[in-house]
């Protein structure tokens, strides 16, 4: 038995080593190719007018991120608070800030934290300040349904983070280049 096992062992080491250098790159990869559009594109819909609109929102910013709020309000921005607008210009300027960092592979780990918290929050925003739970938009696991778009979707999205969280932001990465000993 011993035989065997040293035998799988030899066997499944180098693929392992494969595992740990290709991993991050792919998963920075698969992020770039399916994700990051989704980001920028968002994140262009609560940009102001003009060369300085990061700092002042759109009301669809303020519309998607508070939308309880919004409508408590009449839709007037100019009653919600700086924490309302802080809180929109952060979520803005994170939907651009966080994807980049993670294709270019700087400050990878962190960098993904700050893209999975993101994540969380954009879910249960669309949960309960879009009233996702009412629109069938949560979905279940193990329901044969893959297609839900918070628990089906946004896991994958997750999953695919996890890696660069575990792995670091693997070959061809600034984190490889500015610190020779990360992952």
């Amino acid at each position: 038995m011993n035989t065997a096992t040293a035998s799988l062992d030899r066997f499944a080491a180098p693929i392992n080593r494969a595992g740990d250098a290709i991993l991050p790159l792919l998963a920075r990869l698969v992020f770039a190719g399916v994700l990051v559009h989704y980001f920028w594109k968002s994140g262009v819909t609560k940009l102001g007018d003009g060369i300085f609109g990061i700092f002042n929102p759109s009301l669809g910013a303020y519309a998607q991120i508070f939308p309880k709020a919004m409508e408590a309000v009449g839709f007037d921005t100019s009653q919600l608070t700086v924490f309302h607008w802080a809180v929109v210009v952060g979520g803005t300027l994170a939907e651009f800030i966080l994807p980049f960092l993670i294709i270019i592979g700087l400050l990878t780990r962190l960098a993904t934290i700050g893209m999975i918290g993101f994540i969380v929050v954009q879910s249960l925003t669309d949960l309960y300040g879009h009233n996702g739970f009412a629109n069938g938009v949560l979905g279940a696991w193990f329901d044969r349904f893959p297609d839900a778009v918070i628990l089906d979707q946004r896991a994958f999205w997750v999953l695919c983070l996890l890696i660069l969280v575990f792995k670091g932001a693997g070959a061809l990465s600034v984190d490889r280049l500015l610190f020779r000993n990360a992952p």
